[in-house]
């Protein structure tokens, strides 16, 4: 059996879930091609406002943030793959509450249900997947849940733009049921059957999705080290939580989430159509969103391929080192546009600087987050830690949703975006300073890594950067290097 096929089993796995993710990005879409149709097209057949829908956009923000802790015990308590699977019923009756709404009450309850079920996969997905990939290929495995958030946000971009708000919501509601389906053929993570104690479950879990071939007896015995460690340093998750490793965890997976909500992504989306319009192009619309669906698209893909041979430090400083220099370029545009001077010899700055963020974002700062959240916890305590960096992911996209308006209203846009660009800049040197790089590396090292106090020098950056370009045959200029040094 060739290496490329025992992987198949964890590509597949891996895929189910994900499609999971799928399932929460059309449900972040939905709103944006539905609001004109709801609101001037009165489709539904009742009235909606523009502050009425806002709620109908935000209810999804609210019910992600309030299910997630939640969901971390779940994953502990039934398992992740049970947990994905109960997941179908909130999104489920989202979408049919949506589909049959007669009131704007009934859509609010309907978002809300889709945020539960879209907070849930945020935790027990990445978890799931952290937990069945082997660690050369990890890192891969756990960009799709990004790269398929982009792809549910095109599919509803593309779809929304040629049927009825009722059609769209008819065939978004069909995804979770695709998910359940694949989901089911997966086996349960053969972490949480040691927990359980069900050695030959996980055995057999671990057979399934490393080739019939495999022997699983190394790293049942390393999960099972790892587990005995931990039991006898803490016996309760209070102890586990304040571990210095465990606190460590939390810390950069905050920093990580407030990089990557606080750089502005939600606002640059939502101000897509705008900058199209500023920039004198001819795009509908329809056109001009689905583009930008398209780019992210494109880029979260390149990141699948690469995540594991560049490392998560390089694309997380490159990506945020991109994101600056366009936010401030969209802030100097909007701010010499509201102070009257002539931009007309600057209107493709603001094209250029929105497809680059784009791209950046997607590349390091959408997907590594969530990588990292499947790679950063211990066994004992990943459901709780990272059903709590999830919410505060939620929370920090609800609270930059709901503040943009107020923002451009006090200091204008340009200034706004110059705010993000500030915060970006504090970002970059906190995932310099604080981020490991986890890239080839077990769960068990990495606690190792995260327990002790790492001392870095100017070799480990060198080789940092450099290491991804090398090959076998140029071992001698990296010892070079290192002598100069």
């Amino acid at each position: 059996m060739t290496k490329a096929s025992t992987k198949f089993s964890q590509y597949f796995a891996a895929i189910a879930a994900a499609v999971g993710a799928m399932a929460f990005g059309t449900g972040v879409a939905w709103s944006a091609p539905t609001g004109p149709k709801l609101i001037q097209g009165n489709e539904y057949g009742f009235e909606i406002t523009d502050e009425q829908f806002s709620w109908v956009g935000s209810a999804m923000t609210l019910g992600a943030g309030c299910v997630c802790i939640l969901t971390g015990y779940l994953i502990n308590f039934i398992g992740r793959k049970t947990t994905m699977l109960l997941l179908v019923v909130p999104f489920t009756l989202g979408w049919t509450s949506i589909i049959l709404a007669q009131n704007i009450t009934t859509l609010i309850v309907g978002r809300a249900l889709l945020g539960i079920a879209s907070g849930g996969i945020c935790v027990a997905a990445p978890m799931y997947t952290g937990e069945i990939a082997e660690k050369d290929i990890r890192g891969t495995l756990c960009s799709f849940f990004q790269l398929l958030i982009t792809i549910g946000i095109l599919f509803v971009y593309v779809v929304g733009a040629f049927v009825s708000a009722f059609c769209l919501s008819v065939i978004c509601a069909s995804i979770p049921l695709i998910f359940g389906l694949l989901v089911l053929f997966c086996p349960e993570s053969p972490t949480y059957l040691m927990q359980k104690h069900k050695l030959a479950n996980a055995s057999e879990a671990l057979i399934w999705l490393r080739g019939r071939n495999y022997d699983p007896t190394i790293e049942l015995n390393e999960m099972q080290l790892i587990m005995d460690q931990q039991k006898h340093v803490s016996e309760s998750i209070a102890s586990a939580m304040l571990r210095r490793s465990s606190v460590k965890a939390l810390c950069i997976s905050f920093g990580l989430f407030i990089c990557q909500q606080m750089c502005g992504i939600n606002v640059v989306i939502f101000y897509t159509t705008d900058i199209f319009k500023s920039a004198g192009t001819n795009f509908s619309p329809d056109l001009s969103t689905a583009l930008v669906g398209i780019v992210q698209v494109i880029a979260t893909f390149s990141s699948v391929i690469i995540v594991d041979r560049l490392g998560r430090r390089l694309l997380l400083l490159t990506s945020q080192s991109i994101v600056i220099i366009c936010t401030f370029s969209l802030g100097y545009y909007f701010y010499m546009k509201d102070m009257n001077a002539n931009v007309d010899q600057l209107n493709w700055l603001p094209v250029l600087s929105l497809c680059l963020f784009i791209i950046a974002f997607s590349l390091g700062l959408g997907p590594v987050p969530w990588v990292m959240l499947g790679e950063l916890f211990a066994t004992d305590i990943k459901g709780l830690a990272g059903s709590i960096s999830a919410t505060s992911n939620w929370v920090l996209a609800f609270i930059v949703t709901k503040t943009y308006n107020n923002f451009r209203e006090a200091i204008g846009v340009g200034p706004t975006f110059w705010l993000f660009t500030v915060i970006s800049l504090i970002g970059i040197f906190f995932i310099y300073a604080a981020v490991p790089e986890t890239k080839g590396k077990s769960l068990n090292s990495i606690q190792e890594m995260l327990d002790k106090r790492e001392k870095k020098n100017i070799v480990n950056d060198l080789s940092e950067f450099t290491g991804p370009l090398m090959k076998n045959g140029n071992k001698t200029e990296t010892t070079a290097i290192s002598n100069s040094v």
